[in-house]
C-alpha cells in the first residue's frame, strides 16, 4: 500500500508541563496527499535491540484533517501500524495522543522515566511516522514545553525559546529519536570544556539539590575521560557531547547510548556516595565508547532503515563486548576506577561465566542473536538459560584480543591501534552524524591490518562454539589467574548490596535475596542437589530464622564440622526441609599475579592522553 505521497517538514508539539503527573501531550502535523496513508508507532528501538516501544503507553489516539475528524484503524498484525485515508484536498494529518509514563523503577526507557522533580523525554515515545521512507529521509521540527521553573538539556540543535516553550532546529528523524531530553527542578549543567574544537557538557536531573553536589575531582575525571577517548579513537564524530545523567531512586535505572549523548540513570545518591560512585565507575565510559562503537559505526543488522524493521543482533557480542572492555579502560585510564577495582570486576565476572551451566548447551554468539529475548529473561535459573553474556563473555574475548596483538607485535601494537583504524576519520556531514555499518568480515580485515591473525578462526572458537570454559585467556596472556578464597572483596559485597542478594553462588550454588527468597540455583550445586529450586523461601537455617548471617555462618561452621546444613523453606503453602551436603566454605574470586608473566593489566590501563580541555 503507497502510504507517503507528499514529504514534507513534519511538526512534533510535545506538552511536557504534565510529566509530574506521569502524562506527556504530544500534537503532530503530517503532511499527506490525499488517498491511503499509515503511520507507524517506533517499535525497534536503537541500542535497546529489541521490539521495546511502548505502544501499550499511547492513548487518546485522535486524528482528523482540515479541522475535521479522520478515521483510523489498527494493523491487524503490526499493532504499531494505524491506517487512515487523507479526505480529498487534505494537505495533512493532525495527529494528537497522551502518552502514560510508568510507575516504578524497572525497564529501560519505556520504563519509569519521571518523578514529580524530573523528567526524561525520549522522543520516538512522541512520533508517528510515514511509512515508505527511511528515518533518516524524514524531517522534524519539535517543540517542547515544560513544567514552570524546570531547566533541561540535550545533544538536540536549538532554535529559539519563548514563553511558549522551546522550539529546535529541523533534524531528521534518526537525529530527532537519538536526542533525548533531560529536565528537572534540581538541575545542573556542567561545561568540560572544548576538545579537538569540540564541546563536552554533562547535565544532571535529580530528585533533590543535594543529590547535584559536584566535587572537583568528578570534573577532572570526566576531562580525562574525555581526552583519553580521543586519545583512543584519534578521532570525534559529534558536534558536541552531553553527557545526560538522571539521579533517582524512583526512575529506571541503566544507560542508554545516543551519538551525541547518554542517557544516564542512577541512584539519587551517586554523586555523594563513594562506594555508588565507585560501584557505577564504568557505566557512563561504556556509553560514551557507543558513540564510536555502536553509534557512528554500528553492525550491519543493527543499522536499519527504520524503527519497524527488525533488528539482527549476531554482532552484539562486538556492539556491546567491544564496549563493555572499552569502557572498563577508559574508567581505568581516566582515574574513575583504580587498578583494583578493575581486576576484582573482572574477577567475579570470570568467576560467574565459569559457573553458567548454559554454556554446556549455547555459544556466545547464540545469546547475542536471542538478545531481544534475553533482556526481558525472568532470574530464576538464569545461569542454566545463559543470559546476555554477550556484555561479559564479550569482554574477556576482547581483552585477549588486546593481549594477543600486544604478544604476536612484541608490545608494538595493541587494541588501540584497531580502535584508531575501525573508528577513525571518516565520511562526516554538516547537517549531523552518520551511521557506517560494518559486517563480521569488516571487522575480520581491520584487525588484519593491524596485526595478522587468523582472526577467523579465532573468533569462530570463541563465539561460535559451545564452550564449557570461559574466555578467560586472556585474563592469563595478561599475567593474572582467577582464584578462590573465603574474603568478599569490596565489590562482590558492593554487587550484593546493591542487588539486596546473598550471593553463594560459588559455594552453596544459590543466590538468595535478603528476605530469603532463592532467586537462583547452580544445576549441579549442593543446593539444587539437597533438593533447593528458585522461587522457594527459605524461613530457616540450621534451625535459626533467615538472615544472610545465618546462612553464610552455617556454610563456615559445616566446613569446620563436616555436618550438614539444614534449610527449611516454603513453597507456596507448603514447608519442607532440605539437608545441604557441603563443607568447603565460602568462596569468592580474586586475580592473582603469575610469577614469570608481564603484567599487561597495568599496560593496558596506562594513561594515553594529556587532559587539555580550552575553555
Amino acid at each position: 500500500m503507497l502510504s507517503w505521497a507528499q514529504p514534507g517538514l513534519i511538526r512534533v508539539k510535545v506538552d511536557a508541563t504534565d510529566a509530574p503527573r506521569k502524562l506527556i501531550h504530544v500534537q503532530l502535523n503530517v503532511p499527506a496527499a490525499p488517498g491511503p496513508v499509515t503511520l507507524l508507532y517506533p517499535q525497534w528501538i536503537p541500542g535497546e535491540h529489541g521490539p521495546t516501544g511502548p505502544i501499550a503507553d499511547m492513548v487518546n489516539l485522535k486524528i482528523s484533517s482540515r479541522g475535521r475528524p479522520v478515521p483510523w484503524k489498527r494493523d491487524a498484525t503490526n499493532l504499531f501500524a494505524f491506517h487512515v485515508t487523507q479526505p480529498p484536498g487534505g494537505a495533512a494529518l493532525d495527529v494528537s495522543f497522551d502518552f502514560i509514563s510508568p510507575v516504578g523503577a524497572g525497564g529501560f526507557s519505556a520504563g519509569s522515566s519521571m518523578t514529580t522533580q524530573l523528567a526524561v523525554l525520549s522522543w520516538n515515545q512522541y512520533v508517528m511516522y510515514p511509512e515508505g521512507m527511511r528515518a533518516d529521509q524524514l524531517r522534524y521540527q519539535a517543540t517542547l514545553r515544560l513544567p514552570r521553573g524546570w531547566q533541561y538539556g540535550t545533544a538536540l540543535p536549538l532554535q529559539r525559546e519563548s514563553s511558549d516553550g522551546i522550539e529546535f532546529q529541523p533534524v531528521s528523524l534518526t537525529t530527532l529519536v537519538d536526542s533525548p531530553v533531560s529536565a528537572g527542578a534540581h538541575y545542573k549543567t556542567i561545561e568540560f570544556g572544548v576538545f579537538d574544537g569540540i564541546p563536552h557538557y554533562m547535565h544532571i536531573a535529580a530528585d533533590s539539590d543535594r543529590a547535584i553536589e559536584v566535587r572537583p575531582e568528578f570534573i577532572k575525571q570526566f576531562q580525562r575521560l574525555i581526552a583519553e577517548a580521543g586519545a583512543l579513537f584519534g578521532t570525534r564524530h559529534y558536534r558536541g557531547y552531553h553527557f545526560l545523567l538522571t539521579l533517582s531512586d524512583h526512575v529506571a535505572s541503566f544507560g542508554l547510548e545516543h551519538h551525541e549523548s547518554s542517557d544516564d540513570r542512577l541512584d539519587e545518591r551517586t554523586l555523594t556516595d563513594d562506594g555508588l560512585r565507585s560501584y557505577h565507575a564504568e557505566l557512563l565510559p561504556h556509553e560514551y565508547v557507543h558513540s564510536w562503537n555502536g553509534k557512528y559505526r554500528r553492525p550491519a543488522g543493527l543499522a536499519t532503515k527504520d524503527y519497524s524493521q527488525p533488528m539482527q543482533g549476531d554482532l552484539l557480542w562486538v556492539y556491546e563486548g567491544l564496549t563493555e572492555y572499552l569502557g572498563a579502560v577508559l574508567a581505568l585510564r581516566s582515574g574513575m576506577e583504580t587498578p583494583e577495582l578493575f581486576r576484582d570486576r573482572l574477577a567475579v565476572l570470570a568467576a560467574h561465566l565459569e559457573h553458567e551451566s548454559g554454556r554446556a548447551w549455547r555459544p556466545l554468539s547464540d545469546t547475542s542473536i536471542s538478545g531481544q529475548i534475553l533482556y526481558g529473561a525472568r532470574g530464576d535459573y538464569a545461569a542454566l538459560r545463559r543470559g546476555t553474556d554477550f556484555y561479559g563473555e564479550g569482554q574477556l574475548v576482547w581483552l585477549e584480543v588486546d593481549t594477543l596483538i600486544r604478544r604476536l607485535s612484541r608490545g608494538q601494537k595493541s587494541l588501540d591501534d584497531f580502535c584508531r583504524v575501525f573508528f577513525g576519520p571518516g565520511p562526516e556531514t554538516q547537517s549531523g552524524p552518520s551511521v557506517n555499518p560494518y559486517t563480521l568480515d569488516d571487522l575480520i580485515a581491520a584487525l588484519h591490518s593491524v596485526q595478522p591473525n587468523n582472526w577467523a578462526a579465532f573468533f569462530r572458537r570463541r563465539v561460535d562454539m559451545v564452550r564449557p570454559r570461559a574466555a578467560v585467556q586472556g585474563l592469563e596472556n595478561a599475567g593474572w589467574r582467577v582464584t578462590y578464597d573465603d574474603h568478599r572483596s569490596d565489590y562482590w559485597s558492593a554487587e550484593e548490596e546493591h542487588s539486596k542478594a546473598t550471593d553463594l553462588t560459588l559455594s552453596l550454588g544459590l543466590v538468595v535475596k535478603s528476605e530469603g527468597a532463592v532467586d537462583d540455583v547452580e544445576i549441579g550445586g549442593p543446593a539444587q542437589k539437597g533438593g533447593i529450586a528458585p522461587g522457594v523461601k527459605i524461613t530457616s537455617v540450621n534451625g535459626r530464622q533467615f538472615s544472610a548471617g545465618a546462612l553464610r555462618e552455617a556454610v563456615q561452621k559445616s566446613a569446620a564440622s563436616g555436618e550438614l546444613i539444614e534449610l527449611v523453606a516454603k513453597d507456596g503453602e507448603y514447608a519442607s526441609t532440605y539437608w545441604i551436603d557441603y563443607h568447603g566454605g565460602e568462596k569468592y574470586p580474586h586475580l592473582d599475579r603469575q610469577i614469570g608473566k608481564n603484567d599487561l593489566l597495568r599496560a593496558i590501563g596506562q594513561p594515553r592522553a594529556e587532559t587539555s580541555a580550552a575553555p
